[in-house]
């Protein structure tokens, strides 16, 4: 045989082998008959596991995905897994995630979308998940360097994975009609929650988290699970057992030697919007404080961000001090300095160790301080959060 038919023969099987790999994806895919895709920029990894854990107390067999701080695969008995990865991220692995539902015997499974740029959005959705079920928790200005430039080209990419001939749910306000008429090309039934159904969260609704939940997250969990059948109250009991994310919204309050410092983990708001409000939102609650400290935890490989959160604190209310944690703490200073901000207020900590950030947050603390982190929760992000929880109390922050 000639090269030239060794390399085309080759090559049809290659195909061959992709097409019946897809074929029996399928097949694996209908046997899990309720299949939710999670996307939006804030909040997919909580809304995920709060879909889930109402589903599960529902009495429905749940598996769930999560990307977020750390990749975890959650069992129907609520165990957790960590997802491999010997290659890194790749939306590919989603196909490993089927197969482990199907295997656990799931009737329902939420995914976490864990894509970025528009095309793979597209791909995981309508190659990967096929949902029955799509929920979009809302469309910030956040990965404008691959989603961009604009918050509307940010709603776009994420429509991307709209299900086809599904349902739809969104608690995002700003861009209901591109997600409408996405929705209603892909004969899609979009469902709205409004700013009402929001409020209708209670104080005691999440007085039930032992972390930070906010309403919003709340509010779209329970309205996905009601369409499944799953009550009110009985889907919200679920979701007060169910595990945090790594990352989320937690208050460490501690003293150390006299010093009293109430630490917020903010790492995961990286928006500039949902970072000022939980910022503000700290402010409100810790009024007597002597300082103030803000730490951004920055990444070379995010400079948009580092730009973006850098131009809009100058608005916020401001600190005492603004800690520069990470990689490429230069791009946040020089765009914080441009924006007004005072270029001594800023204190860099670059590529330090977690106990020499620590030691830095203490010595700038006074008798009393609120710290709060932001801007990353990767690297050294997670790492001071856990430091800062092994000598603390947690508190629930209301």
């Amino acid at each position: 045989m000639s090269a030239a038919a060794v390399l085309l023969t080759t090559a049809g099987l290659l195909v061959a082998s992709g097409l019946g790999e897809g074929i029996a994806h399928r097949r694996r895919l209908r046997r899990i008959p309720i299949r939710i895709h999670v996307n939006g920029t804030r909040g997919k990894s909580s809304v995920s596991r709060l879909i889930a854990a109402g589903l599960r107390a529902g009495g429905l067999r749940t598996c769930c995905k999560t990307t977020g701080t750390l990749p975890r695969m959650i069992l129907p008995d609520g165990a957790e897994y960590p997802v491999f990865r010997p290659a890194g991220a790749n939306v590919i692995e989603q196909i490993r995630i089927v197969d482990a539902a199907v295997e656990a015997g799931a009737e329902a499974l939420v995914v976490e979308c864990m894509a970025i740029t528009p095309h793979l959005q597209w791909l995981s959705e309508s190659r990967l998940i096929r949902a029955t079920h799509g929920v979009i928790t809302n469309a910030r200005e956040d990965h404008l360097d691959v989603m961009g430039p604009s918050e509307r080209d940010v709603a776009a990419a994420l429509a991307g994975m709209i299900p086809i001939r599904g349902r739809l749910f969104t608690a995002e306000q700003d861009h209901l009609k591109l997600f409408a008429a996405a929705a209603a090309d892909r004969q899609t039934e979009l469902v709205a929650l409004s700013a009402e159904e929001t409020q209708r969260i209670a104080p005691l609704d999440l007085a039930g988290f032992s972390y930070v939940e906010h309403a919003e997250n709340v509010a779209l969990a329970l309205r996905v699970c009601a369409d499944l059948g799953v009550g009110r109250s009985t889907a919200l009991r679920g979701m007060w057992q169910a595990k945090p994310d790594p990352g989320a919204m937690t208050v460490h309050e501690m003293d150390f030697f006299g010093r009293q410092i109430s630490f917020i983990n903010g790492f995961a708001a990286n928006d500039p919007e949902s970072t000022e409000r939980i910022w503000r939102m700290a402010l409100e609650r810790y009024p007597r404080v002597q300082k103030r400290i803000a730490i951004f935890n920055c990444r070379v490989d995010r400079p948009d961000r580092s730009d973006q959160l850098g131009r809009a604190v100058a608005t916020w209310p401001m600190a005492d001090h603004y800690l520069l944690i990470g990689s490429g703490t230069y791009i946040f200073a020089r765009a914080a300095s441009k924006a007004g901000l005072d270029p001594l207020k800023l204190s860099f900590a670059e590529d330090r160790r977690v106990d020499e950030i620590f030691e830095t947050v203490v010595g700038l603390s006074g008798k009393s301080a609120l710290v709060m982190g932001m801007a990353n929760i990767g690297g050294i992000g997670l790492d001071l959060v856990q430091y800062f929880a092994n000598r603390s109390q947690l508190r629930v922050f209301r």
